[in-house]
């Protein structure tokens, strides 16, 4: 079967996904129609807003379904209808079997990991977060288990101590687009040999993934300066690390944190203690150092470099994080 002729319904919904799909249709490979989410409320005024592969798929005329639910059968007729030889999915939504079963080919998945590492929802955040030097990206097919279906290709990305899950997450969004193609391809050719999770060699406990909540991106200053450090990058830009500040006599300020910095120095203050010379910086006390702050937002500011913001923010002494 060539490319042309293979009927491929893709399934995503946030930017990630996108990279992926332009590169199917650039490709030239035959996608017949493409599944996202339904439109949300965003902003002050509750206005729906596409998903970011809605928008790519009505700019590029692609046929497209946003059901409520999975398993209705209104959606399932149109989905049987585009006759799909192979579905593909990229940071979308857990599927049934009667959907991830249709196709003759079956589905695979891309996923921000290298499997069986990091299973769940917020994959690129967890190994940042845990200080890893190497993630990577994994696509396999889908099984009823999410995410542990038997391994097609996986392509390993270095992570550096500088970076935050921003960059990490641009790179492998752009290697995904270009996995995607290449698992295809295999699948075409019939060159796919996979590997069941269980025999993948992975060094090290397992680590999972799953969703991030407001709360979870709370600082806890009691952790070494490393784990706070990779913590802040691990949530940054999105969706953000943050902390309580708190000064005598003021209520108590929400402080995002954006970048940070590493400061191996003695001292004998409390955990969470701020310190600032009013000008050019602010640093927190944990256990074994400091934490400088580098670029943090206020609430109902936008984003500053620490410089910036203490030019209009008059930190009073003494002052602590929670």
């Amino acid at each position: 079967m060539k490319k042309e002729d293979l009927r491929i319904v893709y399934m995503g919904t946030p930017e990630f996904a996108v990279e992926s799909l332009r590169c199917l249709v650039e490709g030239g490979y035959n996608v017949v129609g493409v599944i996202t989410m339904p439109d949300k409320p965003a902003g002050r005024g509750h206005k729906l807003q596409y998903s970011p592969v809605k928008q790519y798929a009505l700019e590029h005329g692609l046929p497209l379904l946003q059901p409520e639910k999975l398993k209705d059968e209104a959606f399932l007729e149109q989905l049987r209808a585009w006759k799909a030889d192979l579905q593909i999915v990229v940071a979308f939504r857990m599927l049934p079997q009667v959907v991830w079963a249709m196709p003759p080919l079956g589905t695979f998945n891309l996923h921000a990991s290298l499997l069986p590492q990091y299973r769940g929802a917020a994959p690129i955040n967890w190994a940042v977060i845990n200080g890893e030097v190497e993630t990577g990206i994994t696509t396999f097919f889908l099984k009823q288990e999410i995410d542990t279906g038997e391994v097609i290709q996986q392509v390993r990305v270095p992570i550096a101590d500088t970076d935050d899950v921003g960059a990490v997450h641009d790179r492998l969004m752009m290697l995904g687009g270009k996995l995607v193609t290449e698992t295809v391809d295999a699948i075409l050719n019939n060159t796919v040999r996979t590997i069941p999770q269980e025999q993948m060699q992975v060094t090290g406990e397992l680590h999972a993934a799953p969703k991030i909540f407001k709360e979870t991106c709370r600082i806890d200053w009691n952790r070494p300066v490393k784990q706070v450090y990779d913590f802040i990058r691990g949530l940054s830009p999105h969706p953000t690390a943050w902390t309580e500040l708190h000064q005598e006599g003021q209520e108590p300020v929400v402080l995002k944190i954006y970048e940070s910095e590493k400061l191996f120095l003695a001292h004998e203050f409390p955990v969470g203690t701020v310190q600032t010379d009013g000008k050019t910086y602010l640093r927190v006390a944990v256990p074994d150092g400091f934490i400088g702050l580098r670029s943090l937002q206020l609430p109902g500011k936008k984003r500053l470099r620490v410089d910036e913001l203490l030019r209009g923010f008059r930190l009073s002494e003494p002052a602590k994080v929670l």
